[in-house]
């Protein structure tokens, strides 16, 4: 995979340098140090795949990645960063991966064989004739990368199965583990699919199947009972969990 590696700092390229000097499936086409070499870079010698830092002075990282896609053979974009409060940024500009420094040459290994398996999938794509019955993409997202201790998580939205906000993050439960999305609940119900998810307090979004029962306690106040918990039901959304029992 023809690549090009974009970092600010020396040494960094240089580190990426060694651990892709080691992969066959890597072959290094160039290195830039700055967002306008990197464009002028990428236009002269098409790579597959750049390895994009994000901090970087005047244009950076993000900004050659929005620049980069509205080319029509862009190359994937594997972000190479010590900051992971870009990660929402990064995926809704449709980077492959999200690579934490100091990169681990496995973790950038798996990033590099997920960008093989999308061109493949691309590719597949591609010699398909469009059926006119043909589902139109879903417009709510299916994943989400989530920082967890030095890299990210990919986590499948439907196996999301509760969401609480923790004053500027959103924790994010899933199977017995919860991760920190940064991110505000308003955005993030805006890009859950309303037919999966169900918004139950100010603070709180559910998936809608693991609601079991709808209780009130005498008073007037509602709770909705997922099995392990229950989540009390804000005034605003009491008609949208009654609606879930046709009420």
């Amino acid at each position: 995979m023809r690549t090009l590696i974009v970092d600010d700092e020396p040494l960094a390229i240089e580190r990426l340098q060694l651990i892709c000097a080691k992969e066959p499936a890597i072959d290094v086409i160039g290195t830039a140090s700055d967002g306008a070499a990197a464009l002028r870079l990428t236009e002269a010698l098409q790579p597959d795949l750049l390895l994009l830092d994000i901090a970087m002075p005047e244009l950076d990282g993000i900004g050659v990645a929005r620049a980069l896609s509205r080319l029509p053979n862009a190359p994937a974009i594997i972000f190479v960063t010590a900051f992971d409060g870009f990660a929402v940024e990064a995926f809704d500009i449709e980077a492959v991966d999200y690579v934490l420094k100091p990169v681990a040459p496995d973790r950038l290994m798996r990033a590099v064989q997920r960008v093989g398996a999308r061109r493949h999938a691309d590719q597949d794509e591609g010699r398909h004739t469009p059926d006119p019955g043909d589902a139109a993409p879903s417009p709510f997202a299916s994943e989400f990368w989530v920082p967890h201790r030095s890299e990210l998580v990919r986590i499948a939205a439907e196996d999301i199965e509760r969401i609480d906000a923790e004053r500027d993050y959103m924790r994010l439960h899933v199977g017995g583990r919860s991760f920190l999305l940064h991110q505000t609940i308003a955005s993030l119900e805006e890009r859950l699919d309303p037919e999966r998810f169900i918004r139950l307090h100010r603070s709180t979004i559910v998936r809608r199947d693991r609601i079991q029962r709808l209780r009130h306690d005498g008073s007037g106040v509602w709770f909705a009972d997922l099995g392990d918990i229950e989540i009390r039901i804000g005034r605003t959304y009491l008609p949208a969990a009654k609606a879930l029992a046709g009420r």
